[in-house]
């Protein structure tokens, strides 16, 4: 069995004088979560609308468990967009129902289904309420049940989290595991650097139409490390000068609880335990980690790199509003 459910291979779409896509390539594994990252007008949408057959592109291919993709595979995918659409004046449990159907359900099996994910993410009172009625959150939940009725191979989801309180975004979170788990391959698209790192297998960064990082969550991060090294001291230490002169100090300072904490570049050469031989005598060790950079650390910089000023900041704004949601 092939390992990767989708091939997508040098993916060109122009739009009159603006090229959306540059030769992008993406891989997805089966059984993965896969992220799809990029500033905003980087071209996620619409490679996500070439996954999906909205949108066709002008060159390269796309295949689909180890065959050139067809519109026949579209009852394999279940996409929930990042604009919703709900009929606002329908009952809840008719409209899914009529979803389910679509997908190629028998009602009886259909409304089984639903009923078991309705009581799953509990939303089961809401069965024969008016979508109108419900809240933003609770008709997330139900397009998501939407989507993945059908139990498809592959699932792409857009900005999934958009609307929902920190329960509830755990809450989908853990389906979204538990999905993997089963086997099925998802495509998780988002600006929430956080949820990258506690849910993706694999990750590809689009900027400027071109696929600018690419691989293995674990691997990238590596790949990213500055040979940085924190050291927390339970009390206010002083240097020696000559340790002084030999390494970079990128934080030097003592905290309100008089704790002093040192970040320290690594010499070329020099081990971890060589290090901590060097700066262990100085005082009382609270603690010594080496600094593995987060996503969105790997996100900005990748970014800033490739060259997007603009959109920089409006991502940069958005995971500004995530970490105070955290806090």
């Amino acid at each position: 069995m092939e390992n990767y459910l989708l091939e997508a291979r040098d993916i060109v779409k122009d739009f009159s004088a603006h090229r959306a896509l540059d030769h992008a390539s993406l891989r997805v594994e089966r059984g993965k979560i896969h992220g799809l990252l990029g500033p905003n007008g980087a071209g996620k949408t619409t490679l996500i609308r070439v996954l999906t057959r909205l949108t066709v592109p002008d060159e390269g291919e796309i295949t689909f468990a180890g065959h050139p993709f067809t519109s026949k595979d579209l009852k394999h995918i279940g996409y929930l967009p990042e604009e919703r659409g709900l009929y606002p004046k329908m009952k809840v449990g008719k409209q899914a129902l009529y979803f389910a159907q679509l997908k190629g359900l028998e009602r009886k099996e259909a409304e089984k289904r639903l009923r078991m994910w309705f009581e799953r993410l509990d939303i089961i009172d809401w069965w024969d309420k008016k979508v109108g009625e419900l809240s933003k959150g609770m008709a997330q939940k139900v397009q998501f049940v939407c989507t993945i009725i059908h139990q498809p191979d592959l699932l792409i989801f857009d900005e999934p989290f958009s609307g929902f309180d920190p329960i509830n975004a755990e809450i989908l979170k853990r389906e979204m595991l538990r999905l993997r788990d089963e086997g099925h391959s998802i495509i998780f698209s988002t600006h929430d650097m956080y949820s990258v790192e506690e849910l993706c297998d694999n990750i590809t960064l689009i900027n400027h139409s071109h696929v600018v990082l690419d691989g293995d969550i674990h691997e990238v991060r590596n790949d990213y490390r500055g040979n940085l090294y924190r050291i927390v001291y339970d009390s206010e230490i002083e240097l020696p000068e000559a340790v002084r002169e030999k390494f970079v100090f990128r934080t030097d300072e003592t905290n309100l609880y008089g704790q002093h904490t040192l970040v320290i570049e690594n010499t070329p050469g020099m081990s971890s335990r060589e290090l901590l031989v060097t700066f262990g005598p100085i005082g009382e060790v609270v603690s010594y980690e080496e600094i593995i950079p987060s996503m969105n650390d790997i996100f900005i910089d990748v970014v800033k790199k490739s060259g997007a000023p603009t959109e920089l900041q409006s991502i940069t704004d958005k995971q500004r509003e995530i970490e105070e949601s955290h806090e």
